[in-house]
């Protein structure tokens, strides 16, 4: 399929248009509505490879890799499946080709990232700051699940995506889909507690600005009703 000049685009253009709509009418010569497609399934595209692959540059390199498998090979989506569903599969299997190559599933080292979380504007600097540190801590559990465990609970959890989908996916079974959630969750659990428990102790400090606060209310109250 020959590539058109694209022209600037917002994902709210044709808003009501399904996928399938767009598909058929960029098979027709409309290759510019092809950008509408990646705009809406960008996140979903990324946070797939991202799961795979762990690393932010790749999982980029990635999916641009899989738009462009998928732009070459449109004509052959025949709609048994969703069309997210079936990009996302493209891009699980340019993902896991990728691993094979550079081999970095010999690999377990998390990479330190700086948390991007967009928090509430309306929400203190603190909240702000318990929101990152939050994500923070839920992402470097992720990225220490097995990676079989890590590829379906994003797609899963993250994603929301139905046991089918993740399956057809991945290539594995709806059973196989529920153990590896079932076994994704149990460790993160395990990982979340054990990152927090040495915190603990300091749960609910009760810190001197606060016993002065309640013992001045108290001396006053008692100063009051003694008259």
């Amino acid at each position: 399929m020959e590539v058109a000049t694209a022209m600037p685009m917002k994902a709210t253009d044709l808003p009501t248009l399904t996928d399938e709509d767009i598909v058929l009418r960029v098979c027709a010569g409309e290759h510019s509505l092809f950008e509408l497609l990646m705009r809406r399934h960008n996140g979903r595209v990324y946070r797939t490879a991202r799961a795979i692959l762990r690393d932010d540059g790749e999982a980029e390199d990635v999916m641009q890799d899989a738009y462009v498998r998928a732009f070459e090979h449109l004509k052959d989506f025949e709609g048994r499946a969703r069309f997210s569903t079936w990009l996302t599969r493209i891009a699980v299997h340019e993902a896991l080709a990728r691993v094979r190559r550079s081999k970095r599933f010999e690999s377990l080292d998390a990479h330190t990232e700086e948390p991007s979380m967009s928090t509430n504007p309306g929400s203190s600097p603190e909240q702000q700051t318990s929101d990152v540190e939050m994500r923070a801590l839920l992402e470097r559990a992720v990225e220490a699940l097995p990676d079989e465990f890590r590829a379906v609970f994003v797609l899963r959890t993250v994603e929301g995506m139905t046991g089918a989908e993740v399956a057809e996916c991945l290539g594995i079974g709806e059973d196989t889909v529920k153990t590896r959630l079932f076994r994704a969750r149990g460790r993160l659990q395990e990982m979340l507690v054990a990152s927090v428990e040495p915190a603990l102790p300091s749960l609910y400090e009760f810190h001197l600005s606060r016993c002065d606060r309640v013992v001045a209310g108290v001396l006053r109250r008692l100063r009051v009703r003694n008259g």
